[in-house]
């Protein structure tokens, strides 16, 4: 069994490498990517908690997280297609505000 550290370590070092790619990306589509590991440091801390503890509360926790990650890449991609159809490009700096 692995120890709970060596999993919360994982889980610190995707978050933090998402978080960094979070701040430092300019394109939207390397930026989502980075939301969708922090989330998925998240989990991997939930079911390391959950394992460790010997409880299933931590898995509930990690699928909810899942499903609110699929609902938002749904919706995150459809907003990232129709920005890129109307600014036609998908940098940060091209995005000063939300009006056409």
């Amino acid at each position: 069994m692995v120890p709970l550290a060596h999993i919360l370590a994982l889980s610190v070092i995707l978050f933090g490498l998402g978080a960094a790619g979070f701040v430092f990306r300019r394109n939207i589509i390397t930026i989502f990517m980075c939301i969708e590991l922090m989330l998925n440091a998240v989990n991997l801390a939930f079911i390391g908690f959950s394992r460790y503890l010997g409880n299933l509360d931590g898995q509930i926790f990690a699928f909810f997280v899942i499903v609110v990650a699929a609902a938002e890449a749904a919706v995150g991609l459809a907003i990232i297609i129709a920005v890129y159809r109307n600014r036609g490009s998908l940098s940060i700096d091209d995005f000063d505000s939300m009006k056409l």
